[in-house]
């Protein structure tokens, strides 16, 4: 065993080669060895043995609404990387908007690492975001760091992120190309939601007709053309509607530089079991029906869609009224999100080396994170979950670690115990305990 301060071993390790029984070498924060399971250790080296129990690289969740400084009661850097830690997750980018200002500005940019960097137990990165009027930012927001650009090609939901229409879209991602930037955008045609029945009112079925399935597919074909034009790279946010599924395949084929998110409530919640007046299951674009899940599993399966994340975007309990036109439109599900997404996957035969390809390999290497995180392998950084995966919850949401005790998972029995997260080689939640912050504030590497 080369040298190292710490091994940690399983037998169920899951690395890019496969799962297998292995000790897991790690040195200055760095795995430096993936070996044997019975590999002698070094004398001057720390053991943790975890049994049978799964040992996951850390999850990256690249879509996550931290709201933090300016709407810090909807959530905060503290509550969101303890929400990230507790589930498993070790790096998560933060979006460029809800906080107060929006990362969309370099000065912008500044503030928020500011609020974060004593606040983070995971590590944390920013996107930028791409409005109508901030052109002249992108290029020095890229050269600053940020992980790519978020826009809108439909109201938001807050006056300080206007959406793109499509001539704006055209010149920023026009801009962002010349640098070879990301483009990652909320597709949803405003012209179809201002077409869709507008009732109001508690019934969830008349909010799912608000977000038509058309929304999103003109939505996504638009954009497709802009990439294809400018051999731009672009990646569609939270894919809902398995409709604009054939499209996105066919432009992967093409070539089209396209990569495609979803989310665990895609994946494990359904339209049908939706309760009237329960706006903790409101967010746009919707929870669709079950029909329409299979398809977008299916997808994942055959790698259509890319990976998943889970567009945590939380608010204050008063906002999540009975009414689903007026209620804050977001799921909070960083601490959930693997336990819910293994527990579906387990159930539709897929393994834990799949729900770590689409939970981490994936979202580091859209990132650009790919030498460092995502994998189990020597010179990436020590981030793991120890995962018990036959073991099961029930959902509480008093005893999650995000700010306002809202989720859609509530009442719902789970399987995967997250048993302990290490960041870099140190155990920063173990059995509910919490470390100090250790994260540290991440910019794109290239």
């Amino acid at each position: 065993m080369p040298d190292a301060e710490l091994v940690l071993r399983s037998t169920r390790v899951i690395t890019p080669e496969g799962t297998r029984a292995a000790s897991v070498a790690v040195s200055a924060g760095t795995i430096t060895a993936v070996l044997p399971h019975d590999s002698p250790v070094p004398a001057d080296a720390r053991l943790e043995d975890f049994g049978d129990d799964a040992l996951l690289p850390g999850l990256v969740d690249t879509h996550v609404h931290v709201n933090d400084p300016g709407r810090t009661e909807w959530e905060g850097f503290w509550t969101a990387t303890r929400a990230a830690a507790a589930g498993g997750i070790t790096t998560l980018v933060d979006m460029p908007l809800n906080s107060l200002p929006p990362t969309t500005s370099v000065e912008h940019l500044r503030v928020k690492r500011e609020v974060a960097a004593d606040k983070a137990h995971v590590d944390v990165g920013f996107w930028g975001g791409a409005l109508p009027d901030n052109l002249r930012d992108l290029r020095p927001l890229h050269e600053a760091g940020v992980f790519g650009f978020k826009a809108f090609l439909s109201p938001s939901g807050v006056d300080e992120f206007p959406h793109l229409d499509q001539e704006r879209l055209a010149r920023s991602l026009a801009e962002i190309a010349s640098f070879d930037g990301l483009l990652i955008v909320h597709a949803e045609d405003p012209h179809h939601l201002e077409a869709a029945p507008q009732r109001g009112g508690p019934k969830y079925a008349d909010f799912l007709a608000s977000r038509p399935r058309g929304a999103e597919d003109t939505a996504i074909a638009h954009l497709i053309d802009q990439a294809k034009r400018l051999h731009a790279r672009v990646h569609v946010l939270h894919l809902s509607s398995s409709d604009a599924l054939p499209l996105i395949a066919a432009a992967k084929a093409d070539g089209v530089r396209l990569t495609v998110e979803t989310c665990p409530h895609y994946l494990t919640l359904t339209a049908e079991e939706v309760p009237d007046g329960a706006s903790e299951f409101k967010c746009c674009p919707p929870i669709r029906e079950a029909a329409n899940q299979d398809l977008l599993w299916q997808a994942l399966a055959d790698g259509t869609v890319d990976c998943v994340v889970t567009d945590h975007s939380p608010a204050t309990t008063d906002l999540k009224t009975a009414d689903f036109a007026t209620a804050w439109g977001g799921i909070s599900g960083l601490q959930l999100s693997l336990a819910a997404v293994w527990t579906e996957a387990r159930r539709r035969g897929h393994g834990l080396e799949d729900v770590v390809r689409w939970m981490s390999s994936r979202t580091a290497a859209l990132v650009g994170l790919d030498d460092r995180k995502g994998a189990i392998a020597a010179g990436r950084d020590a981030d793991f979950a120890v995962l018990a995966p036959d073991e099961t919850f029930t959902v509480d949401p008093a005893g999650l670690q995000h700010r306002n005790p809202v989720t859609a998972y509530a009442g719902r029995t789970l399987h995967g115990v997250v048993k302990s997260t290490w960041l870099r080689g140190e155990r920063i939640v173990d059995g509910g305990e919490f470390t100090s912050p250790r994260g540290r504030l991440l910019t794109r590497a290239r």
